[in-house]
């Protein structure tokens, strides 16, 4: 499996969110910035997830992703797009209620273009477990099935930073 890398671009507020191979929680604190640095744009307008070549997203990149819609409809009251055409990465967007949050396309529109791509960057253990357990904490509110698969993860979570 191809290591995982998020490319990010932005055109006149339109934000494309490019995710290749395995996308882990390594590179969720330069995620979780970009997300930050995206929503302080004056001229933030859209939000595009291309997943088209994602062969694997864990659940913290899935917690983050779910963040940006939930602050998007918060913010600007739109509904980001997600384009996925693996049937594994539609399942699992769809086993996470993704499309209750998200606009999903599985055709491949024209091409889209990356610009700079997210490096992993350094994090202490501490600021690890806080990105993780926000991340599922979002995804539990989706839907009843995601707090039944996660509530254990959390609950443990939440016991190891008290």
């Amino acid at each position: 499996m191809q290591q995982g890398k998020i490319w990010v671009a932005d055109h006149a507020g339109v934000y494309v969110i490019k995710m290749v191979g395995d996308v882990r929680l390594t590179l969720c604190m330069s995620f979780d910035q970009f997300i930050s640095a995206m929503f302080e744009a004056d001229d933030f307008a859209s939000i595009i997830f291309d997943l088209t070549q994602a062969e694997a997203i864990d659940s913290t990149t899935l917690g983050l992703m779910a963040k940006i819609s939930i602050l998007a409809e918060q913010r600007k009251q739109l509904r980001p797009v997600i384009i996925s055409t693996s049937p594994g990465i539609n399942r699992l967007l769809d086993t996470m209620g993704f499309s209750e949050i998200f606009d999903i396309m599985t055709q491949l529109p024209d091409k889209l273009q990356v610009s700079q791509c997210l490096e992993a960057s350094e994090m202490d253990e501490c600021t690890a477990k806080k990105k993780v357990l926000e991340a599922h904490k979002i995804l539990m509110d989706l839907n009843e099935q995601n707090r039944e698969v996660f509530q254990d993860l959390v609950k443990t979570l939440e016991d190891s930073s008290a």
